[in-house]
């Protein structure tokens, strides 16, 4: 026998000294290893005398860990049951999964139970006791150790906490990813106080708002002592893992099986039995005290049968029975009426009927549908009707049409009979004898931790078995009277009286205490509660009749509170300890174990205090009460009779655990379920199972069934349950128990923030890992800074008793939590309606930082090739260099008649570079009637048109009025500040005209001044301009007094209008000195926040506009559509040069014109036939969001888009492939061809690097892997590979464009499929910065940059955009091999965390694929933390549903943890006219505080 062995020798390593060393060690820094050996051995000396001390003075049933400072000495055999039945009060924390319920001593000041007049909380025993109590460093106390001496005070005890600084209990070289602070403003007692409001934090920057405050907190508390690491669950390539300590292993022996005592002789079947005793005058007592129902066993019988009759013989459909023997029939009954439900299951058992009991709510408010059999319980989702000997299920309902339910969506072709009075019942003609030895299986449901409903089966010996072993278990005799909560078997067949109290326990609390002699009571906790809270009132009960008070969820470890408390208050009102027997139950196999009375032969009642960090690894500790990370449980009895009760590990095989550790509680008994309904494979698992010994040996020839609870077997044949298996919760190989988590949290001082009772605790998946969450329903009344406040000592307390971190913490309004139907918190469908986003909580803490120790280890750079690499030809690394080249313009026969018409007509020598201002004379002069522009407006009518003689014309009055008027030089700088239109084009050209340098800026908007006309002045002022020219309209807002109020409209320079200018001649048109003059300037602010001017010559913008031309094929014959702002970059170059170069013809459709109309362009293009179009991200993101369900409308106006060849979007950025796939999808039944949508790629340096035209392949599409290119490695993968990132060329290099991939840092070339910069060599690239506003510091090499090695006379610019090359086997149109270029996205924009390099775009694809109401996201860093802004298209109450979903995908998909998560308004995040997002200008407004957020989150 167990009490009769040793222990096993102690291992070398003692669990209570090393984390003392590592306390030590940590103190002194950094020591090399001979030094820790040695500091390690004088830490050791005094334990040397304990660890060689004599084992035989221990004779402990489990071997638990030494506490220090004590000398052993002799204890009992078993020193953690109590020797008498006298149950002992409990300290550790206990809850109900009911409100209101009875959940830790010490909480009721007012209760005379109360050991002790002046307890203080726990919690500050809690805060001051611990190592530590906060998130941040949530290492627990030592094994053994006793807490501090609790303050007198509360306001004491918390100052206390918050001055208590722990050190870490980590090696020195442990490297945990860091973690957070507690709560919104709260921080944990090792939190550093942040700095005041307004103050310099340690970088330079003044704070002077909240969210730079709250962001610099967050700062504070990352670099505090952490404690070791989890095992790593994620291998990233070869990432080295992490060391964790080894985990307690259970040195006892193998746990033998239990048996219970023998079983007696019984009836032949359970309807023999009800038959038998029916006739006898028995009466059966349902109701309260009041006795409201008085059902004798021959009227249940009598009722019963003529039920059957009915059901077979009276229930037809054409003529026939509906029910034959065999179907099975749904029993919808409220637990108030429970009469008509035994009537209805024991007239179904009678007509050879499955009957199937289904759980109602008890309100209609709580309700959506009956419980499991139909669906999903709670979640309105509804499967098809199960299916066995027949389709048809009748439902049978209560008689009272209050008592109905509603019927769910999808059902209505099932049978909704409601059961007739007594008077409607058919009498059958003949008995019903032979039906009693019906073989049929009657059903019950259950519902599993993830939501699913589950049918077990229990077939008639089963359930006989079951009254047979509780009738001879607890002793009934025939005339007892018993008074239970909750429906008990046995009745029928041992010939006892049972009176039920229905639902009423919450209106009549006493309903226990005044059943007049009751000898059996069967009650829960929560009514052991209910009746504690109105026994003041009830001063004469006497409970001295009872001779068994069973607990019916005794196997709850929190139930022992509940017990404790009701015997300290009852027991002088004759209530005797011996009375009260815990049982355990489950739905697989029934009744497990209960407790029998000591006068009945049972062994005394028995008590563990264990320890939590040892069942939390799966094994059994000794602890001691004063301690507040215990557990205290107590025995739910021995086995059923004839029944064999062992433990098995929980996964694996079913290998017998040990007597020290913790397993599944299995039972070999005919009395529980036979199979999971129409689940053959689970069946085998849970109702099939074989324990084997470590050898592999059965124990048994008979198989057992699977419990779902966790415990073990101690003395005596005890069973002992510590949690069950729905609420196991597997955090870093270490269980925890939902019910021990809700214990912890609701003794935070629940009641004055949330409601006792509605708290509901789940784990879910992140990262390979289980996480938990907690949710619980705040009141009304509370603040959000006292709940954040409870979250926060909520987070503490969990960190300190159980030693693990709470992922989640949310609070959600009263009355919001789904309800099981018996008024519970149902947890699965909580679970979903979080994983769904569906929750809306009023108030969420997230601790990722806490919890989330299993990142893989930050990215180590490793050397790549260098200057000292060996070139071989063409091959760097053994790889071809990646270097590509468009068509060479020299030797291509160049067909435009503008250069040889004009070599031949105009004055000026052949060898003279020719420029955009003669070429525009020249038109003119040869094809003045051609038009070269046509502007269109929303209604799609032409506003204004330009020919080549108009142009030039009007050209020639504005340089005549910049030189009179304006009073110019040659040179001077002038400002366009014009909306899109032939207005701009021409006075660009009139600049061209004059001798002047020409900037296009973007007029102010007039609805919101305040933030744009600052840009224009901004430009204006940097780009050194002498005069504006602009429109009346325009001119007269930028002196208005709405102006004054954002700038000093003094300090314009020159404005003209040009509406109304004379019909002059300019005297001579320029004619620059050099090609190499500057043309124009390209002013555009960057997506990092950085304007910038860039320097265009003569000859560049001639090479730009001869490339495009050729790509594009491009004549005066053609005719294209330009969606685009013509403002900056290729928009520019499309929509004011080329059509003056080429010749073509370019239909104008400004972008602002799709707001009022948002068919314009497609209109257009499909008007005038266009082949050749350019539009912008965010025109096809309107026309794919605003013509999504509009498509046949377009047919029927006639739209048809299959003349467009070529549909170019023109961005500097990675291709968006979901949006152009969308957009070619949704107009592929206007004729749009997905061969015609193509992007194009430039930049600053280089406007048009890339350009799909309208020769050559088809863009390719590869696909890499995400993990590696955060390395700044391409690896290429299959389609739907895990982490695959999809990319797409970025169109095709134009004619006399070369490209080579550089390393971003060393400068040398890279080889063919490796990811780098991207740099150009080329005619049109810009000639440099004219002028940096926002960062002075940008290098002079980016243009003018050279390889480190290899070919280092090239002169190369610097695209700032990361990418690579990779040869296809496509064939280009010059024959040979095609070389696509892959743009990744841009270096200035990338991220820096962990040692890797994150990409934006990818981390806000995921964030936006999260949750339905999420319409845009995007996310930066400040000083190493992650900041998520995304955009809510929803009711607010959605807003907090986010930000545990944001963070959950980011870390599933990216491994980064979400510092802070804000959610805004749509339109919140700028973007510019490209479609590209702002990040760096929302960064700023972040930091200023200017985003107006909905709810901004802070991840501790």
């Amino acid at each position: 026998q167990p009490s009769g062995e040793c222990p096993e020798p102690l291992p070398e390593e003692n669990p209570e000294v090393e984390p003392e060393i590592s306390l030590n060690v940590s103190l002194l820094g950094d020591i090399t290893q001979k030094g820790y050996e040695k500091k390690r051995a004088k830490l050791l000396a005094r334990y040397i005398p304990l660890i060689q001390g004599d084992k035989k003075t221990f004779r402990v049933f489990f071997v638990g860990p030494f506490r220090k400072n004590v000398l052993p000495k002799p204890k009992p055999p078993f020193p953690f049951w109590a020797p008498t039945p006298f149950v002992i009060p409990s300290k550790h924390p206990s809850a109900s999964e009911d409100e209101g319920s009875l959940r830790r001593q010490g909480r009721l000041a007012s209760a005379p139970f109360q050991s002790h007049s002046n307890v203080e909380p726990w919690l500050h025993r809690v805060i001051q006791g611990s190592s530590t109590s906060s998130s941040a460093s949530s290492t627990s106390s030592h094994p053994g150790g006793k807490p501090a001496a609790a303050s007198n005070t509360a306001p004491a005890a918390a100052a206390a906490a918050a001055t208590v600084v722990h050190p870490p209990l980590s090696p020195p070289d442990n490297h945990p990813p860091p973690r957070g602070t507690t709560a919104l403003g709260q921080h944990s007692p090792s939190a550093s106080v942040a700095p005041p409001l307004g103050a310099p934090l340690p970088t330079g920057v003044p704070v002077s708002s909240r969210v730079s405050s709250k962001i610099q907190q967050l700062l504070n508390t990352l670099k505090r002592p952490k404690r070791p690491p989890l095992k790593e669950f994620f291998v990233d390539d070869f990432e080295e893992l992490l060391e964790v300590p080894p985990d307690p292993q259970p040195p006892g022996p193998r746990a033998p099986a239990g048996p219970g005592e023998p079983p007696s002789s019984r009836p032949p079947s359970l309807l023999a039995a009800l038959q038998r005793w029916a006739w006898r005058l028995l009466p059966l007592d349902l109701g309260h005290a009041c006795f409201v129902f008085l059902v004798t066993l021959g009227k249940l019988w009598s009722r019963s049968v003529k039920l059957s009759y009915t059901l077979l013989n009276k229930l037809t459909s054409k003529n026939e029975p509906l029910l034959k023997p065999g179907d099975r029939v749904a029993l919808v009954f409220p637990n108030s009426d429970p009469v008509m439900f035994m009537v209805a299951f024991y007239g179904c058992l009678l007509a050879e009927l499955i009957p199937v009991p289904i759980e109602v709510p008890l309100t209609r408010k709580v309700s959506r549908a009956p419980e499991p059999l139909l669906g999903a319980p709670c979640s309105g989702r509804w499967s098809s009707p199960p299916r066995g000997g027949r389709e048809s299920l009748v439902l049978l309902l209560p008689p009272s049409p209050a008592a109905t339910v509603s019927r769910p969506l999808g059902w209505s072709c099932l049978l909704w009979w409601h059961l007739p009075g007594p008077s409607g019942l058919a009498l059958p003609k003949e008995g019903p004898r032979a039906w009693l030895t019906a073989r049929f299986l009657p059903s019950q449901y259950k519902t599993s931790k993830e939501g699913s409903a589950v049918g077990i089966t229990v077939s008639h010996a089963s359930a006989l078995a079951q009254c047979h072993a509780l009738s001879q278990a607890c002793g009934y005799s025939e005339g007892e009277s018993a008074r239970g909560g909750v429906v008990g078997g046995g009745s029928s067949a041992n010939r006892m009286t049972n009176t039920f109290p229905m639902f009423l326990m919450k209106v009549t609390p006493v309903g226990i205490q005044r059943c007049p002699k009751a000898r059996v009571a069967l009650v829960k906790s929560r009514d052991m509660h209910w009746s504690l809270l109105a026994q003041r009132d009830q001063r004469d009960v006497s409970l001295s009749s009872l001779r068994m008070l069973i607990v019916a969820d005794g196997a709850n470890p929190w139930s022992v509170s509940s017990c404790d408390a009701f015997l300290n208050v009852f027991q002088s009102r004759g209530l005797r300890p011996e009375v009260i027997c815990p049982c355990a139950s489950s739905s697989e196999a029934l009744t497990v174990a209960i407790r029998r009375p000591p006068d009945s032969g049972g062994p005394p009642p028995g008590k563990a205090v264990l320890s939590m960090n040892g069942l939390s690894h799966g094994v059994i500790r000794v602890d001691t009460e004063e301690k507040l990370s215990v557990l205290t449980v107590q025995d739910v009895g021995q086995a059923m009779p004839g029944a064999s009760v062992c433990v098995v590990k929980v996964e694996g095989p079913p290998y017998l655990c040990r007597t020290d550790e913790v397993g599944e509680v299995c039972v070999c008994s005919g009395a529980t379920g036979a199979a999971y309904y129409g689940l053959v494979g689970i069946t085998k698992n849970v109702f099939e199972t074989v324990p084997v010994t470590a050898g592999g040996t059965p124990i048994s020839d008979q198989p057992f069934t699977r419990t779902g609870l966790l415990g073990f077997i101690g003395p005596d044949q005890l069973v002992f349950v510590v949690g069950k298996l729905d609420g196991l919760m597997v955090v870093g190989l270490r269980r925890h128990n939902a019910d021990d988590v809700v214990a912890t949290a609701l003794a935070v001082e629940p009641m004055k923030f949330v409601y006792r009772g509605r708290i509901a605790v789940f784990s879910v998946t992140v990262l390979h890992d289980d996480r938990i969450v907690l949710v619980a329903e705040q009141r009304p009344d509370a603040s959000e800074e006292d709940s954040f406040q409870w979250m926060s000592r909520v987070l503490q307390a969990i960190d300190s008793i159980h030693q693990v971190g709470v992922y989640c913490l949310a609070l959600v309004p009263a009355n919001t939590l789904p309800k099981a139907p018996l008024g519970g918190i149902h947890i699965s469908e909580t679970k979903q309606r979080f994983l769904e986003g569906s929750l809306h909580p009023c108030n969420v803490l997230m601790c990722p930082h806490t919890c989330v120790t299993n990142l893989p280890k930050p990215r180590q750079k490793q050397p790549e090739v260098g200057p000292a690499s060996m070139i071989v030809g063409n091959l760097v690394a053994g790889k071809r260099i990646a270097q590509a080249s468009g068509r060479d313009v020299t030797q291509l026969e160049d067909n435009d008649q503008a250069r040889k018409v004009a070599l031949s007509d105009l004055p000026f020598c052949p060898e003279q570079f020719l420029y955009l201002a003669d070429v525009l004379q020249w038109r003119a002069q040869t094809t003045p009637d051609h038009p070269l522009f046509l502007l269109l407006n929303a209604k799609g009518t032409v506003t204004s048109t330009a020919t080549c003689i108009q142009l030039h014309k009007k050209a020639e009055r504005v340089a005549a009025a910049l030189t009179e008027r304006g009073r110019l030089n040659v040179g001077d700088h002038v400002a366009l500040v014009y909306p899109p239109g032939v207005d701009l084009i021409a006075t660009f050209y009139g600049c061209l005209y004059a001798g002047c340098v020409p900037i296009t800026v973007r007029p102010p908007h007039p609805q919101n001044l305040a933030t744009t006309l600052p840009t224009v002045k901004m430009i204006v002022e940097v780009s050194k301009s002498t005069c504006i020219l602009t429109t009346q309209a325009i001119m007269k807002l930028l002196k208005s007094k709405e102006a004054g109020a954002a700038v000093d409209v003094k300090t314009w320079p020159t404005i003209l209008d040009t509406d109304d200018l004379p019909k002059k001649r300019v005297a001579s048109v320029f004619r620059p000195p050099s090609p190499d003059t500057l043309a124009y300037l390209d002013f555009s602010v960057s997506t990092t926040g950085i304007l910038a001017g860039v320097k265009m010559s003569h000859a560049a913008t001639s090479a730009l506009c001869r490339s495009i031309k050729l790509q594009c094929e491009l004549y005066p014959s053609r005719q294209i559509a330009v969606c685009l702002d013509p403002y900056c970059g290729l928009g520019f170059a499309l929509w004011c040069l080329c059509s003056v170069y080429s010749g073509h013809q370019s239909l104008l459709v400004p972008p602002l014109e799709l707001e009022n109309n948002v068919s314009l362009w497609l209109s257009a293009v499909s008007q005038y036939r266009v082949r050749v179009t350019f539009c912008s991200y965010s025109v096809m993101e309107m026309c794919t969001k605003g013509l999504g369900t509009q498509t046949d409308l377009l047919r029927a106006k006639s739209v048809n888009l299959s003349c467009v060849r070529t549909c170019m979007v023109v961005a500097e950025e990675r291709p968006r492939i979901a949006l152009t796939q969308s957009f070619s999808k949704l107009f592929k039944d206007l004729g749009l061809s997905a061969r015609a949508v193509s992007t194009t790629f430039g930049c600053r340096v280089n406007v048009a690097i890339c350009l799909q035209g309208t020769a050559g392949p088809d863009p390719t599409t590869v696909y890499v892997d995400m993990r590696a290119l955060r390395h700044d490695r391409v690896r290429l993968v299959e389609r739907g590979s895990p982490h695959s990132l999809p990319l797409m060329e970025s169109g095709k290099i134009l004619p006399g464009v070369k490209v080579i991939i550089a390393h971003t840092e060393t400068k040398g070339p890279l080889g063919d499929s490796h990811l780098g910069e991207i740099w150009v060599s080329s005619p049109h690239n810009a000639t440099g910065y004219y002028t940096v506003y926002g960062e002075e510091s940008l290098h002079a090499d980016h243009f003018s940059a050279r390889l480190s090695f290899g070919d280092t006379q090239t002169i190369w610019a610097r695209t700032g955009y990361l990418g690579f090359l990779r040869r296809t086997d496509l064939t280009d149109a010059s024959g040979e091999r095609h070389d696509a270029l892959y743009v990744v996205g841009s270096l200035d924009e990338t991220l820096e965390l962990r040692g890797m390099r994150y990409h934006p775009i990818d981390i806000e694809t995921s964030v936006i694929r999260a949750h339905k109401s999420i319409a845009e996201c995007a996310v930066f860093t400040w000083t190493n933390l992650l900041v998520v802004v995304v955009e809510l298209e929803g009711p607010e109450q959605e807003a907090l549903d986010l930000v545990a979903l944001v963070t959950n995908v980011v870390l599933e998909e990216h491994f980064l943890i979400v510092g802070v998560v804000v959610i805004v308004d749509p339109g919140v995040i700028p973007i510019n006219s490209r479609g590209e997002k702002q990040r760096m200008h929302l960064r700023d407004g972040f930091l200023a505080d200017q985003l107006d957020p909905i709810y901004v989150a802070y991840n501790m």
